[in-house]
């Protein structure tokens, strides 16, 4: 491998309002900057301290919203100041990516990058660092967008799919025929059975030069004003650029805007050990079971006949269930939610939307 580790940068994707894991993840406190799990840490600080161990700390930037500065700053005290970007207005991953890989880029313009999403969990971080390495390696000697895929488990409606098509020059590496967004069930079942179906773990990694080329190519580079005008900017006058121009960006993801269209995207087979932390039944399925396959999570909770449940309830409070089975209690603040399980994902948007509009915005 001689790849230049000093090219080496990563930015963690923190900005998402978190509402698949309402109610506990809520607007003002998303799921990113809570400790879900009891364990001391949010998912934030274990992400950061996941990649810690791979990239320098000033290699290390995080993209969030301005809302959610302070969260940051407080989980993250290491955090170097100009490595905290804060956007003005909530857009999808490409615009947040598109200005992470312009400032890494001003920095070092030879850099290769991984994004990661805040909300996953890797069980094999020694596998991880791995193989994350070996794909930084292959970015650096190819201009191509490299995903990680994870071979699926169970057919799970609720993540993203890659197709994978020919080898590429490298051991585990192949190129993308496809990306299926969130199929239904019957589907996730036909991909899990051909074998040629990933999961699409949310992380990728590319050289930047190349990165640059496919963003001016696929979506307006509204970055490259700044650049004409001010080609020896400084971060403030970047960060003002932001402030009034973020809005004007597309609110489009990394995946449709970008992976999606270029031709030379490949996926990395991998297997450390992942989940995405990001939605009920995404939980259920990465945590220990009980004797009647339930799920609770730092609750103080009496289960009777009940089986397949993931059970999240506020300190101090005590349930009682009898005849439940495969259902999501979760309780926070002014909300409890009660809601089957199964691709409760689609169900949860929907509800959020429907409590908004006729609630309001204080249990959203």
């Amino acid at each position: 491998m001689d790849n230049d580790l000093r090219n080496n940068y990563c930015v963690i994707l923190a900005g998402g309002k978190g509402r698949r894991l309402w109610p506990c993840s809520r607007e003002k406190l998303p799921k990113q900057f809570i400790d879900f799990f009891g364990t001391g840490q949010t998912q934030l600080q274990q992400t950061y301290e996941r990649i810690s161990h791979i990239f320098p700390l000033d290699h290390i930037f995080v993209n969030t919203n301005i809302e959610y500065v302070d969260f940051v700053r407080e989980q993250l005290p290491q955090l170097p100041p100009d490595n905290l970007m804060a956007e003005p207005i909530w857009r999808n991953t490409a615009p947040s990516v598109a200005w992470a890989a312009h400032r890494i880029a001003h920095i070092n313009p030879n850099a290769n990058l991984l994004v990661t999403p805040s909300d996953q969990i890797v069980f094999r971080e020694e596998l991880y660092r791995k193989n994350i390495l070996e794909g930084l390696d292959f970015v650096s000697k190819n201009n191509s967008l490299l995903t990680m895929g994870i071979r699926p488990t169970r057919p799970e409606p609720g993540y993203g799919y890659i197709q994978v098509g020919n080898p590429a020059d490298m051991e585990d590496v192949y190129e993308v025929k496809t990306f299926t967004e969130k199929p239904d069930r019957e589907f996730a079942r036909m991909f899990m059975e051909s074998g040629e179906w990933y999961w699409n773990t949310g992380l990728f990694l590319c050289n930047l030069q190349y990165l640059s080329v496919c963003f001016y190519k696929f979506l307006p580079a509204v970055l490259s004003t700044l650049d004409e005008a001010k080609p020896n900017f400084t971060i403030e006058e970047e960060n003002e650029f932001i402030n009034e121009n973020f809005p004007s960006y597309p609110n489009i993801s990394i995946d449709y805007g970008i992976l999606e269209k270029s031709d030379r995207v490949c996926v990395m087979m991998c297997d450390f050990g992942w989940a995405d932390l990001g939605t009920w039944h995404g939980i259920y399925e990465a945590m220990q079971k009980s004797q009647d396959d339930n799920v609770v999570i730092s609750s103080d909770v009496l289960l009777d006949e009940s089986h397949g449940n993931i059970i999240k309830l506020p300190e101090g409070k005590l349930a009682v269930i009898n005849g439940l089975d495969g259902f999501i209690v979760a309780e926070q603040d002014n909300v409890l939610l009660i809601c089957k399980k199964e691709d409760s994902s689609a169900l949860i948007r929907k509800y959020v939307s429907e409590v908004q509009m006729k609630k309001g915005n204080e249990y959203v």
